[in-house]
């Protein structure tokens, strides 16, 4: 049995999506941010980042959501959430996750953990300020030349779709809105007609 560590609404919602797409068998634990259990002791052992989703194995946990998602897709092939025999078009996916790691995501974050580059509230101040231009700047990426269609890297849904879709509901967090870019708002709609995602969001909102 895999256990996915969660907090509602954060980056852990695509694994926890990922999980239900394939069919796994899979128990929640809920990560209480109000009261910073992330931060705490009991939960640095499972994760020492401080940080979810954390996914417990019978080999061992398993952090970062593109490991994660790739490991979801790559241990229930016959869910068809990855390309998996073809090395191009996996690597494509592969790169699709990275972008929404290493530079959407973390532009997200400028504008509620600026503490993680700055101490200076000057600094702070002024990345909360940037943020929403960068963010802008990285979904207009995805509209016009990333996204492939009809899902985020072609014919196919796959791994890349509910991180996608994670992040693009945090969009209002910056006074933004999917409506702006037409090709994500129509994937946010399907998204929403999914019952992965349906249940996903239920169960999490239910707490």
């Amino acid at each position: 049995m895999l256990t996915l560590y969660y907090a509602p609404g954060s980056c852990a919602r695509a694994s926890h999506i990922a999980l239900r797409e394939a069919g796994a068998g899979f128990e929640l634990r809920l990560v209480d941010f109000a009261s910073n259990e992330q931060r705490g002791d009991a939960y640095r052992k499972v994760n020492p980042k401080g940080r979810v989703p954390a996914l417990v194995t019978d080999r061992g946990i398993l952090t970062e959501t593109p490991a994660i998602l790739t490991f979801i897709a790559q241990s229930h092939p016959e869910a068809g959430l990855a390309p998996l025999d073809d090395p191009f078009e996996f690597a494509r996916v592969q790169a699709f996750l990275a972008y929404l790691c290493a530079t959407v995501h973390v532009a997200h974050a400028h504008i509620r953990r600026g503490e993680r580059w700055a101490d200076d509230p000057a600094a702070i101040a002024e990345m909360k300020r940037k943020a929403p231009e960068v963010v802008a700047g990285c979904f207009q990426l995805i509209e016009d030349e990333l996204f492939a269609g009809p899902w985020a890297t072609g014919d196919d849904y796959s791994i890349a779709d509910p991180y996608l879709f994670t992040i693009t509901r945090w969009l209002p967090v910056h006074r933004l809105d999917s409506a702006s870019y037409p090709k994500i708002q129509d994937h946010e709609r399907r998204m929403l007609e999914r019952t992965a995602v349906q249940d996903a969001i239920a169960t999490e909102e239910a707490g």
